[in-house]
């Protein structure tokens, strides 16, 4: 007798390890999203030693994370799916804590930068327009009270919509204009990280420490433990590269390239450019987002044409972190989904062989948070919670797995050193943890309040619910508290380091 087998579709494999480093190159936008913040606080210095940790700690984060991705080869969504298959075995809450904590860390990004290229975009050609509660001015009308809608805003939900259309049309399209938007974000990355030196506006005067100047009660150490949890979401960003594993075309070459180009790149950025920038164009003005003009100082002009051209290179670099992060975000519900940790509905793929239904799922919640939330910023940080917690069951995971499954096929082992080395970072992720979401509101510039914490953990509870309707009701099984794990995989995937045309 005949038996009809119904195979699911599977993620095209279309890229290769630099099409996984120019998605990554969202980084360096993530960083100018929190710059100012950060050296308002921590003054040039100060901003600058912690930026150049938190970049050097993801460089072994992105290492570690190499093995966990040619582990499964053929699980999409990143460190929140490698946390899941470590932890089942003792329990089933880790996945859908950390996918939508993951998640959540990087959905926010398209409300928070939406915000920014809108703002940028007002201030450079349209600065007679409202601007809504986000720069605290008035705006056209209210919505219900709870913010102003000016033209940022605006900007922001047709960035959003823009964003979402590049992805659900395949993801060579969201790849193919992460190129053409990079090409245009090395033009303001010369002139933050390197023209500053070349050309002598640089000056150290500009750059001061305020770490030792803290009036909290732990002194300097809590600002700093507090930033460090804070940057994580931007500096970390660069696991991205994992996510994208089953869609490499040499998953073992390509996924190990990628994340070690991206990690070591953005390490670069992150250490050069706040210094070269707040020595160049000074604190006032990268601490307050002006940061056309900032370059403008460098560069010694005040042309319209140049201010024009250098608005259009810092909206390309915030574009791509919004386009990176539909993409992302969409895969690492995609992934959760088809390992039965949430609704089957996020776990499909459309025609072009991308999670539409999760992307979409994102592009709402974000024109949400731009309409109903005001302090856009404040979510970013309490959504750190789930973000850093992913990372820190992946990595506690990795220390699981090396004793749980020793014979697995790891087609990228690393010595035996890195499993202390892993353990030492998830302790590191749970003391950021604590303070960070402790005191993020008080010790560092008061970015948020209760309101943002409630939807921080808000959406790790709504990730558990998830996974208790997706088993009882759609799948009509017992929750599983445990589950048992294979000691090795029941096939090897044909994908685990072979070229596939």
């Amino acid at each position: 007798m005949a038996t009809a087998v119904v195979q699911e579709q599977q993620l095209l494999k279309t890229l290769r390890w630099y099409d996984g480093f120019v998605i990554a190159l969202a980084n360096p936008g993530f960083l100018l999203a929190s710059l100012g913040f950060s050296v308002g606080d921590l003054g040039g210095w100060g901003a600058a030693l912690l930026w150049g940790i938190s970049a050097i700690v993801a460089v072994f984060i992105n290492t570690i994370y190499s093995e966990l991705a040619t582990m499964f080869p053929e699980k999409s969504g990143g460190i929140a799916l490698y946390a899941h298959e470590a932890w089942r075995k003792y329990t089933t809450l880790v996945g859908p804590v950390a996918t939508f904590g993951y998640w959540i860390g990087w959905s926010v990004v398209l409300s928070v930068n939406g915000l920014f290229v809108g703002s940028i975009i007002q201030s450079t050609w349209f600065s007679g327009e409202p601007g809504g509660s986000y720069l605290g001015a008035e705006g056209y009308f209210s919505v219900f009270g709870l913010t102003d809608f000016g033209l940022p805003a605006a900007i922001a939900i047709g960035l959003i919509l823009g964003v979402w259309l590049f992805n659900v049309f395949g993801t060579r399209v969201g790849v193919t204009f992460g190129y053409i938007a990079g090409v245009l974000l090395m033009i303001p990355l010369f002139v933050m990280m390197i023209l500053p030196f070349l050309n002598g506006s640089f000056d150290s005067a500009n750059l001061t420490n305020n770490l030792n100047n803290s009036g909290l009660a732990w002194g300097g150490l809590q600002l700093a433990l507090v930033w460090l949890w804070l940057m994580c979401w931007s500096a970390w960003g660069v696991d991205v590269c994992a996510t994208f594993a089953p869609e490499y075309k040499d998953t073992v070459r390509d996924t190990k390239l990628a994340l070690r180009s991206a990690a070591l790149f953005s390490m670069v950025v992150y250490i050069m450019l706040p210094i070269a920038f707040v020595g160049g164009a000074g604190a006032e003005d990268v601490a307050g987002y002006a940061y056309v003009p900032g370059m403008e100082s460098i560069l010694g002009t005040s042309s319209s044409l140049v201010a024009d051209l250098l608005a259009i290179c810092l909206v390309a670099s915030f574009v791509i972190t919004m386009n990176t992060a539909t993409a992302d975000g969409g895969r690492a519900l995609f992934g959760i989904a088809r390992d039965g940790m949430t609704i089957r509905q996020l776990g499909k793929l459309n025609k072009y062989r991308v999670p539409g239904t999760a992307m979409t799922m994102d592009m709402v919640i974000n024109i949400c948070f731009v309409l109903f939330i005001g302090n856009i910023f404040g979510v970013l940080a309490a959504s750190n919670l789930g973000y850093v917690m992913a990372h820190m069951f992946a990595l506690s995971g990795f220390v699981l797995l090396r004793r749980d499954r020793p014979n697995w096929p790891r087609p990228i082992k690393l010595g035996a050193i890195w499993t202390p080395i892993a353990g030492i970072l998830a302790v590191w992720c749970l003391i950021l943890t604590i303070v960070g979401f402790g005191w993020f509101q008080t010790a560092a510039g008061g970015y948020g309040g209760t309101k943002e914490k409630v939807i921080g953990v808000g959406v790790l509870l709504i990730g558990v619910l998830l996974f208790f309707f997706r088993r009882l009701v759609q799948d009509k099984e017992k929750i599983h508290w445990r589950e048992d794990t294979p000691l090795m995989p029941e096939t090897t995937p044909a994908s685990a380091g072979a070229p596939v045309a």
